[in-house]
């Protein structure tokens, strides 16, 4: 009993059994077996781990196809969007007829090119899905954005953010594409070494210090001009926008609502002034030749397009043919490739230019020198009057300026009179040809009609001949005098 007992199988046939399969194992696998059974559990437990995935659990098992690779990751894009903006007051469906045959010419010679107008009740909502929450994330743009109620800054201001948010090229509403675009970049550019794509627009560094003149003297075109999206020379510009904005509302001391502001800080603070110091300023960020500071020498009488760090700058005949200045040349070179027809720009009349009160706007001279050099001297002097002289000076300047509106209105009387006379001309013209041809056919269709009532026509004619003669014709022929 104490035998059985103290034997760890508790049964010696058992223990007997047991010692006979030990003896036949060797002794190094015996050892090792335990190490093996815990490495095949672990391998089951490995293959069978779904299995203890509950159906509640948070975060469902990724099936192979559609887990997300590195190579599904979106990359930077090398081309400009293919699209086409364009902003106005209405839709295309409510375009005036001189606006639609404008937009046409974007469409017609770019047909493979989206097309898009934000107006003045759905740029807000743009603005908000772009730069609210789930876009950039930037409320301060979109409460700006919605407070202002200058137009001409609203409409300046939202073209940069479009061309941040999307990219492609955006022209102004009264712009006509002359060209498709395939040939605003030449064929020795590639665009994966370009990011934007600008025109010069005035090209008059003489005129660099003048008082009025000279931060409009050398500009680039912004009235048409290419982007890719998310470009940071944009979103500076934005920034630089709100900021002067908000300082000059400071100055003045009401909401950016209420601001005043004449031309010429429209032109250096939102305008075309603005978009070139912007432009200038991230060329001389990533200039190559730090030695060498990037100015507008680079782009003074340019001949040909150049590149210049990652800017593709196209001379003024592509943008800005036909201006009378800065040797803008006409619309006719191969190189313009649009045209500014000018009638959606009336913004300057909300937003005066400096008009001296005896000889005017500077601007009216379009950079001719001799007049420029003029009006410069007529202020000077003028400057040096004393106060009755100068009264009478502008007087005398009222008189001849009344003068001269009292003439302008009778000659656009007299062409608006000549051209309703030409038109009457023109209409009782086509009347009395319509006449004339309408009588024509009408005697054509009674000639080959006659034949069919010949007879008939014979007969009547008889009978009213008949009808003309005298009575004695009429009268019965006396027998006896017959005989």
């Amino acid at each position: 009993m104490i035998a059985k007992l103290s034997s760890p199988l508790g049964s010696p046939t058992l223990a007997a059994t047991t010692a006979q399969l030990r003896n036949r194992l060797p002794v190094q696998f015996r050892r090792c077996l335990p190490l093996y059974l815990s490495a095949l559990a672990v391998v089951i437990l490995i293959f069978n781990f779904h299995l203890f995935h509950t159906a509640s659990s948070a975060t469902p098992p990724l099936l192979p196809e559609l887990a997300t690779t590195v190579s599904n990751v979106p990359k930077p894009r090398n081309a400009f969007p293919n699209k086409i903006w364009q902003t106005w007051k209405v839709s295309p469906l409510a375009f005036e007829q001189r606006d639609l045959d404008v937009a046409r010419s974007w469409t017609r010679k770019n047909r493979d090119w989206r097309y898009e107008v934000l107006t003045d009740s759905n740029s807000q909502r743009y603005v908000e899905w772009h730069f609210g929450p789930e876009g950039f994330n930037r409320p301060d743009i979109v409460r700006f954005y919605s407070d202002l109620k200058a137009a001409i800054v609203k409409a300046d201001l939202l073209r940069y953010l479009i061309m941040y948010a999307e990219g492609g090229i955006y022209a102004d509403i009264d712009v006509e594409a002359l060209r498709p675009l395939t040939k605003f970049i030449p064929e020795r550019y590639d665009q994966r070494d370009i990011d934007m794509v600008v025109g010069v627009e005035i090209d008059e560094p003489d005129w660099k210090d003048h008082p009025i003149l000279g931060p409009k003297s050398r500009s680039f075109c912004q009235w048409t001009f290419m982007c890719k999206p998310q470009l940071p020379v944009m979103m500076r510009l934005v920034e630089q926008i709100m900021a002067w904005l908000n300082g000059v509302a400071a100055e003045q001391g009401v909401p950016i609502a209420d601001v005043k502001l004449d031309f010429d800080q429209i032109i250096s603070g939102t305008g075309p002034s603005a978009f070139t110091n912007a432009i200038m300023a991230e060329m001389e960020a990533h200039n190559p030749t730090p030695e060498r500071n990037i100015t507008w020498d680079l782009f003074h009488d340019l001949g040909e397009s150049k590149v210049v760090s990652r800017v593709l700058v196209l001379t003024v005949e592509a943008f800005a043919a036909g201006q009378g200045h800065s040797d803008s040349g006409n619309h006719d070179a191969r190189a313009a490739l649009v045209r500014h027809h000018y009638h959606a720009s009336n913004w300057p009349s909300r937003h005066p230019r400096y008009s001296h009160p005896a000889y005017g706007e500077v601007e009216q001279c379009n950079w001719n020198d001799e007049c420029v050099h003029k009006w410069d001297k007529n202020v000077a002097e003028f400057a040096k009057l004393s106060e009755d002289e100068q009264k009478r000076i502008v007087e005398e300047k009222e008189r001849e300026k009344k003068a001269e509106e009292e003439k302008r209105k009778k000659e656009k009387e007299a062409a608006e009179k000549k051209k309703k006379e030409e038109a009457e001309a023109a209409r009782k013209k086509k009347e009395e040809e319509e006449r004339i041809a309408r009588e024509k056919k009408e005697t054509l269709a009674g000639g080959a009609a006659a034949p069919e009532h010949q007879d008939g026509d014979k007969a009547k004619a008889a009978a009213k001949d008949g009808d003309k003669k005298s009575p004695d014709d009429k009268k019965p022929v006396d027998d006896k005098k017959a005989s």
